[in-house]
């Protein structure tokens, strides 16, 4: 069956766009490990990679036994906006890569809108996305609900099947599988996400310089 040419490609922000993943779950692991419950970078990564903070401070809590303190989250918040200040990058190529997508582009995150315009302006990508940066918390509605994608697509006027969402994270696939929209798993080269990943997204690529010519071809 011949698929619709996509008319909006859908970004998911942490992991696709800005490298930031590792940095956000390094803050993560270690304010846990502090708050008391030792968390190492690599379990971070596997149990909290696209979550939202929320469901990410219940893992926590149910780990500690206990409520974290009041001000975790406002600690993790802090921490990590200084450790992009200092260490952020864009995901390599993204900006050669969105200089060749010819149709509408658009970010949709479980991020808040302020961690999102901060990142994306350190990377100098605010500009491409600029009024068209979609958070959940704006939205409330979290990956893996579709709900967010779903509103993404409204706003912007367009079917969701001809939407195409680029996700690194299952909760993102997820929630783009059931908002009816085609999905790419990008991999950023890990090949144990590959493996996640290949059984449910519609195609996986493992660097960013690959995706123009793949959906070129979703567009024949």
């Amino acid at each position: 069956m011949t698929c619709a040419s996509p008319e909006l490609i859908i970004f998911d922000a942490d992991g696709v766009l800005v490298d930031s993943e590792i940095i956000a779950l390094t803050v993560l692991a270690q304010t846990a490990t502090e708050e008391g419950v030792a968390i190492g970078v690599e379990d971070a990564m596997r149990s909290f990679r696209g979550l939202k903070m929320a469901d990410c401070v219940s893992e926590i809590e149910r780990r500690l036994g206990r409520n974290v303190r009041d001000t975790f989250v406002a600690d993790v918040r802090r921490a990590t906006a200084l450790a992009f200040d200092a260490e952020l990058k864009p995901v390599e190529g993204i900006h050669a890569a969105l200089a060749e997508i010819a149709v509408a582009v658009c970010v949709a995150s479980n991020g808040p809108m302020s961690k999102l315009t901060h990142t994306l302006g350190l990377t100098k990508l605010l500009g491409r996305f600029e009024g068209r940066i979609f958070s959940a918390y704006e939205v409330g509605s979290w990956k893996p609900d579709p709900g967010l994608f779903l509103h993404a697509a409204q706003t912007l006027g367009v079917h969701p099947s001809r939407c195409v969402v680029v996700e690194d994270s299952l909760s993102g696939v997820h929630a783009a599988k059931a908002a009816g929209m085609r999905v790419l798993g990008f991999t950023g080269g890990d090949p144990r996400v590959g493996l996640e990943l290949a059984a449910i997204c519609d195609d996986v690529f493992h660097r960013m310089s690959d995706l123009p010519a793949l959906l070129k071809l979703r567009m024949e």
